[in-house]
């Protein structure tokens, strides 16, 4: 465990002295490219083990780090371009969420499974974070 702890601490000092010493704007950019490739990559490393079965996370996982990596990139060419307002309109960043909402169902879908629960109780925790966002928009 004190490894993890250790890198986490390492990363993140590293994005603080970049920040502090290149800008947020370089940092932004290099920050989202890089965990977008990264993201990309995960995500066909767990497609891969989703069509060797390895486990039954791994579509979840696949659709999720997808979603990630596509609602990221998205952001990154956002930042390299300017932000066009061509991109600020487009529905396209829409069909990334999908991506990210389709893993996010599957691993509550997963969860449901090894639990034992009943149903689409795996619903639930989708519907509550639906709740929630719709609250804060309309209440903040």
């Amino acid at each position: 465990m004190i490894q993890p702890v250790l890198l986490l601490v390492a990363v993140a000092a590293t994005f603080l002295v970049a920040h502090a010493s290149l800008g947020p704007e370089v940092v932004y950019r290099v920050g989202y490219g890089a965990f977008s490739l990264m993201a990309a990559m995960i995500s066909l490393t767990f497609l891969w083990l989703w069509a060797r079965r390895a486990t039954p996370l791994a579509l979840g996982m696949s659709l999720s780090w997808a979603g990630a990596a596509s609602t990221v990139g998205w952001w990154w060419v956002y930042h390299i371009r300017s932000r066009p307002d061509a991109m600020v309109d487009s529905g396209v960043v829409f069909l990334f969420f999908s991506l990210y909402f389709s893993g996010a169902i599957l691993h509550f879908a997963v969860i449901q499974r090894s639990a034992g629960w009943r149903r689409a109780a795996f619903a639930l925790p989708v519907l509550g974070a639906l709740a929630v966002a719709t609250a804060v928009q309309l209440f903040v």
